[in-house]
């Protein structure tokens, strides 16, 4: 028990760090990207970005530790479940660290614009602007497909065996169909109110802040998993 108490202290402060990291991240990135003229913002602001990029490095090694912390816990109730959400976090780890490669190629981008000369510069600033499609839909699928799913599986096996109270699994259960949805409708440019993506960034909050205090229901831990092929 001391031990899994250990590790409940140690995710939660690894979910605070993920989205406190993702949280200023995004802050540090979005006026850049809505800037007018994208690669002159992205040389303006280099610094600005080399920070961004480092912060959402370290949610993606966040979230892989997270699941490898998780798993011995998480695998006595479902190995099939616990392997599928370890997979998902790290798939979700690859694609913020894709995101990150891409989001420093248009940086590199961005100072060869500053340097070229106005033929090039159109070309650049076409590139330029692919990439970072490229690097939005990278972040849109890390976040609202792969991220919801482990939160989904997390959530269930938390529900279903009690591990922490009821009322908190259930809710990141509904914070991650929400997210999921959210990101989904915006594949097909229909926009909906970003303010419902914090039902789950604040039960992730709340849910760390209860690990770290309170760890894991200890007589759910020892009760009998879920049966082969279920």
């Amino acid at each position: 028990m001391d031990s899994n108490k250990r590790i409940a202290k140690i995710v939660g402060i690894l979910f605070i760090t993920a989205t406190v990291a993702s949280s200023l991240s995004i802050w540090l990135t979005e006026p850049v990207i809505e800037a007018t003229n994208l690669l002159e913002a992205f040389s303006n602001q280099s610094s600005q970005i080399s920070g961004a990029a480092i912060l959402m490095l370290i949610d993606a090694i966040s979230v892989v530790f997270i699941a490898i912390l998780l798993f011995p816990i998480l695998k006595k109730k479902s190995e099939s479940l616990a392997l599928g959400y370890v997979a998902m976090r790290i798939m979700e780890g690859i694609l913020f660290a894709a995101y990150v490669s891409v989001l420093l190629a248009v940086l590199f981008i961005s100072k060869e614009y500053s340097a070229s000369n106005v033929q090039d510069a159109s070309n650049l600033k076409l590139i330029g602007q692919s990439f970072l499609i490229l690097a939005e839909w990278t972040f849109d699928i890390g976040l609202g497909i792969v991220f919801t799913i482990s939160a989904l599986i997390l959530n269930y096996i938390l529900f279903r065996f009690a591990l922490v109270p009821r009322w908190l699994s259930g809710w990141g259960f509904l914070g991650a169909l929400i997210t999921m949805i959210i990101v989904l409708l915006k594949f097909y440019d229909i926009q909906v109110a970003e303010v419902l993506d914090f039902v789950i960034g604040i039960q992730e909050m709340v849910f760390a802040i209860w690990l770290i205090i309170k760890g894991f229901n200890e007589s759910a831990m020892i009760s009998e998993p879920i049966k082969t092929g279920h």
